[in-house]
Parts: structure tokens; sequence; C-alpha cells
């Protein structure tokens, strides 16, 4: 079965943002798009009320992913869009669909001021549990976005792509968030630039001999959400989609 670029769709401007990227991811890639749209079921007592009743829910749920698909049709032409509906756990069910997903790609709504993304519990419990890559696409995000201004300041889809940034953990490089990345930077005929941070330990600062056991901790606890403070901190703060990829 082919993979497929799959977006959670759930009618919102940020979701449409992730939808219009994921288009073109699956154009670059030559992948058909998928778009999954899940909805809860109406709890009984609304689902009396004449305004909310089960079907009219169920008729906005169904019409989202159906005019979403048609408009996105008309603006990538070649692309292959299909659609899927899913209800229950809106978390749970994306990372189900994403098990015949190359990738799936959610909207995060921008954060004023100094930018950035404000990142829902579904996606957290999305990025924490996912088995394939998640990218987080900001609210309005346009195509030129990604591409570098053209000669009077202006950025162009006609221009050259951004470089693509891998954020590398230089102690446990792992092969599959590398792949990703070059493959990102490869499609995109762009330079791929690698980041490495770090903070020097505090007996640096103390004059304190190194102690090879006080430099690691490891979290024991097999509950809540953990994506690292790292990724957390990424996809709450940067300006660009940004691609969360599962490694060991």
């Amino acid at each position: 079965m082919s993979r497929t670029i799959t977006v959670g769709l759930d009618g919102s401007l940020e979701s449409r943002a992730a939808a219009e990227w994921a288009a073109r991811e699956a154009k670059l890639r030559g992948l058909p798009l998928k778009l999954v749209h899940v909805w809860q079921p109406v709890p009984e007592p609304l689902a009396q009320a004449p305004l909310l009743g089960a079907e009219t829910h169920q008729h906005w749920t169904e019409r989202i992913p159906r005019e979403a698909a048609e408009g996105l049709r008309l603006r990538h032409p070649g692309v292959e869009v299909s659609t899927q509906q899913l209800s229950g756990n809106p978390a749970e069910a994306l990372c189900s669909a994403l098990k015949d997903a190359e990738l799936l790609a959610l909207g995060s709504r921008g954060m004023s001021g100094i930018g950035g993304f404000l990142v829902g519990s579904v996606g957290l419990a999305v990025l924490a549990h996912a088995e394939r890559p998640v990218v987080l696409v900001r609210g309005g995000e346009q195509a030129a976005d990604e591409h570098e201004k053209d000669p009077v300041g202006i950025p162009s889809t006609a221009a050259a792509y951004r470089p693509v940034v891998l954020g590398l953990d230089t102690g446990s490089p792992d092969e599959a968030l590398i792949e990703f990345a070059f493959d990102a930077a490869a499609r995109r005929a762009t330079p791929l630039r690698v980041v490495h941070g770090w903070n020097p330990p505090t007996y640096y600062a103390y004059g304190v001999s190194a102690d090879p056991a006080s430099g690691r901790r490891v979290r024991r606890s097999p509950f809540g959400i953990h994506i690292g403070p790292v990724t957390h901190a990424v996809v709450h703060h940067a300006t660009a989609p940004v691609a969360v990829v599962p490694h060991d």
C-alpha cells in the first residue's frame, strides 16, 4: 500500500494552512494527500436539541473535509486528494491514521508578539505517541514563506527554498532523523544546516572536577506526555514549520 501525506483537518484556519503545506509536500514527494477529520459524537442530551442534532452535527463534519478537498484539487493540480472520517478521541484517531502515512501535518495557532506556536493538548498527545514524523504548521503559513526573498526583498515561490535546519544531538545521533532532514533538503534543492546546542556543566563554573555520574538524568515515569524539553521549546517558539521525527 502506498503511503500518504496525511493532515489532521478540523475546519480551522490553522488546519487549512497545514493542509496547504501538506499538499505542497505531497507534490514534492509524488505521494497522495489524505485529509483526516475526527469528529466526536454529540452527547445524547445535546443531540436532542433542535439546532444541534446528531444529523446536523454529522452534516457539518462531512462538509468540512469534502469542501477542503475540492479546493485543494483546484489549487494543487496533479495531487491526488482523498478524505477519511474517523470518530472518537482525536489524538488516538490521528495516531491510528498514521499507520499508512509518510508523515502527519497539523495546524497550530500562531502566538502574538514574538511569534511561534500554540500547541494544544491534542497536538502534544500526537507528538508524544506518533510513530511517524509530525509536522506542525503555523496558522497563516504561506507557500512563499518557505522561499528566499526576491531581488526587491519579497518572499516568492519563484526564488530558491530557504535552508532546512536539523537540530542534532551529537551524543546520540539518530539515522531516521538525519535521513529525514537530508531528504527534505534534497527535494527542495536547498542547503541543510545542522545545529547543535549545549550548556557547560555547572562544575565548569566552580572549578569542580568532572563526575560522569552527575551529568545525565533518566526519565523513569511511564505516565504523562513527554516530548523532551528541547522539542517542547522548539515547537512552541519556532516560526517555520517544524518536523518532529520519532527516534530512539
